[in-house]
């Protein structure tokens, strides 16, 4: 079943009725429902029969893509520094919280939202909605601990600067996708993090994190109608306004963006001991009804052991000890790449394997052998990857903020079950007829060809 996620009032005595109230059946007797509180605050959950344990999300549609100039690095700021402390508790209240219940807590910042999330006991989750409701609202970000997580965050950056995979990454995607705000780091720039200052990052965090742009998700062993009075209790507790008839913010336009990147070849200069490479191109969207095929497209060309570019440079030709393809997909743009690591001596010879598997599978598609062995890889991920509340919960946050539709297991399958050979080859010409954008790290001059 696919359900449509369109706006809808808030409840008159501030808790979910059926008024307000989307319900749906999912496979396995799971439950789907999702109201819309006073303030315009979005609940969704799925109730899991026979599950002890659930997992909560409060999701605000916020990432490194919406920061002002001068803000570059405030949300990846903000979640460290919600853990830090609020006006009801200290940074070790909040995290003996969820420790003294075997819980636990973490966050996530992307380029299009943030999470804040736990797991826990099905009878700890009122525990959990307080706690990271009293985080969401009430944070102190205090100066003297942003100054703190100034340096951790640094680290971090340093840390991935030390990865050249992450480093291949982060410089293929500034290419891609050229001045669009996508381009950016998640986690922001060295100098971004020493400019950005206490009162950008509080400014920041005031016009985001507010009742009518927040998402809360929930999946496991619950109740909606009781995750909701919690919600609406806890979110009072802090102080936030629930006004009547107010409604959510609308969703991330999902117009197409064109993007004007690099196309050619970049050189990085690390010396490392083996190559990095990866080669690629601007793709889909996030709501692209191709998205689809672009999955089959990814399992075929670069999804596993028995892909074609792990036969052909790894099994047949030992080049390579990783390689794979992959697809971001965001509001309004995206992009596709596939990645190699190799030989520094072998980086010329890789980077024409690469282009010869995207370019056969353009010119000759694929077999209906490979397209059985897709969708069964798929499926079964798809079934697999259901199993614990936490997939289940990032799901519905996903449903909420990116795409606005909600699919059930059965739907997701069935729409990757009806791809066709067609519809592949169709994406790999597109892709194949896209400027190319080749990233290498390793140790070389930043003037190396490798005879491109």
């Amino acid at each position: 079943m696919a359900i449509t996620l369109l706006p809808l009032l808030s409840t008159a005595d501030g808790l979910a009725s059926e008024a307000s109230s989307l319900v749906s059946g999912t496979a396995g007797g799971a439950v789907v429902r999702r109201s819309i509180l006073p303030g315009g605050v979005r609940v969704l959950t799925e109730a899991m029969p026979g599950q002890r344990s659930a997992t909560i999300g409060f999701w605000v549609g916020v990432g490194s893509r919406d920061e002002s100039e001068g803000q570059h690095g405030s949300t990846h700021f903000l979640e460290h520094l919600l853990f830090k402390g609020t006006k009801r508790r200290t940074a070790l209240e909040i995290a003996s919280a969820f420790d003294e219940v075997g819980g636990e807590s973490n966050a996530a910042t992307a380029k299009e939202s943030t999470c804040y999330y736990a797991r826990v006991l099905d009878t700890d989750l009122p525990m959990a909605i307080d706690v990271i409701a009293d985080m969401v609202t009430s944070a102190v970000i205090d100066p003297a601990e942003l100054e703190q997580e100034r340096d951790v965050i640094l680290e971090e950056i340093a840390m991935d600067g030390d990865d050249p995979t992450d480093v291949a990454h982060e410089y293929f995607v500034a290419a891609v996708l050229g001045r669009h705000a996508l381009g950016r780091p998640i986690g922001g720039t060295p100098d971004a993090i020493n400019a950005v200052d206490r009162e950008s990052v509080w400014e920041h965090y005031q016009k985001h994190y507010r009742p009518e742009t927040l998402v809360i998700t929930a999946a496991g062993g619950l109740d909606h109608d009781a995750v909701c009075a919690h919600v609406f209790e806890a979110l009072g507790t802090a102080g936030w306004s629930l006004d009547e008839g107010v409604a959510p913010v609308q969703r991330r336009s999902s117009d197409f963006a064109a993007v004007a990147g690099t196309a050619g070849l970049q050189v990085i200069n690390r010396q490392v001991e083996q190559a990095n490479i990866i080669l690629g191109c601007p793709s889909l969207r996030a709501t692209d009804t191709r998205r689809y095929a672009m999955s089959v497209l990814n399992s075929i060309l670069g999804g596993g052991m028995s892909s074609r570019l792990f036969q052909e440079i790894r099994e047949k030709r030992g080049l390579v000890y990783s390689t794979y393809s992959f697809a971001s997909a965001y509001a309004d743009t995206g992009y596709f790449g596939m990645y190699a690591g190799c030989a520094p001596a072998k980086v010329g010879q890789v980077i024409g394997l690469l282009n010869d598997e995207l370019e056969k599978l353009a010119e000759t598609g694929i077999s209906a052998t490979e397209l059985t062995k897709a969708v069964g890889q798929l499926s079964g991920g798809i079934v697999m990857g259901l199993e614990d509340s936490g997939s289940r919960m990032s799901r519905l946050g996903r449903s909420e903020l990116v795409t606005g539709e909600f699919l059930d297991l059965d739907e997701s399958l069935d729409r990757i079950r009806k791809v066709t050979a067609a519809e592949v080859q169709e994406l790999a010409r597109e892709l194949a007829a896209s400027p190319r954008t080749i990233t290498v790290v390793g140790p070389f001059d930043e003037t190396e060809t490798f005879g491109l």
